[in-house]
């Protein structure tokens, strides 16, 4: 495809962008099956899969595909055209504005891995590191650059060893997910110590994880981790302030 190599580019880069490629064209429309194109956040359109009418629902849909990282099979008709046969799960938009030619587009959302930034050394801290792998983690370590900095989710697991800078660095890099591995009593004084705002006590999880009995690192570390699938999932992660 002619946009592989930009396509590399953006990945390496960890700029989320969607790849839309031209499954079928009905004559008289200007595409081919196989032309693609690259949408960007900003709805910039790199590449041609159609003209400026049928562009206009592309990058609608792709916009949205980026918002939920769900992928989409768009059919775009021409008002009072019935177009091609029905697509099971295809998305369907009229475009009044079209001049002809039905087309079906596939839309791949390619968003970066999360990233996990880890703080401390301790068993939880490598049971982490060793499950957030597999889940298509990418795991920082605390002391590498550029530390929080576009973070997805931030785990302190330091056990009292500079918890609340950490934790500070985490918020006031736009971490939207921040987890404290302590007790709920020791979490809640760590925390009110720290004069949080209700925004950003919000952001921080204390104790991290979810409730599911967890007792050993690699079990506390796989409850931390549903913990921040089920926050990305559901877009509380984004409405607190990360990805």
């Amino acid at each position: 495809m002619p946009y592989t190599k930009r396509m590399e580019e953006l990945v390496a880069e960890r700029v989320p962008f969607v790849h839309a490629v031209v499954v079928r064209a009905q004559l008289p429309t200007a595409v081919s099956p196989g032309d693609d194109a690259i949408i960007l956040s900003d709805g910039s359109i790199e590449g041609f899969v159609g003209g400026q009418c049928a562009e206009s629902s592309v990058r609608t849909a792709a916009l949205s595909a980026l918002s939920d990282g769900r992928t989409v099979l768009l059919r775009v008709l021409p008002e009072g055209d019935p177009g091609f046969p029905d697509s099971p799960g295809a998305q369907v938009v009229v475009n009044h504005c079209l001049s002809g030619g039905a087309l079906e587009i596939f839309l791949q959302p390619l968003l970066p891995p999360p990233v996990l930034w880890v703080v401390g050394s301790s068993p939880i801290a490598t049971a982490l590191a060793a499950l957030a792998g597999p889940l298509d983690f990418t795991v920082r370590p605390a002391d590498a650059s550029p530390g929080p900095a576009g973070a997805t989710a931030a785990v302190v697991c330091s056990h009292g060893r500079g918890e609340p800078e950490a934790i500070r660095a985490a918020l006031e890099a736009g971490v939207g997910y921040v987890g404290l591995v302590a007790s709920r009593r020791r979490g809640a004084s760590v925390l009110e110590d720290m004069g949080l705002s209700e925004e950003e006590r919000r952001r921080v999880h204390s104790p991290a994880g979810l409730g599911i009995g967890a007792r050993t690192a690699p079990e506390i570390a796989l409850s931390i981790l549903a913990e921040i699938v089920t926050v990305i999932r559901t877009g509380d992660l984004a409405r607190a302030g990360g990805r």
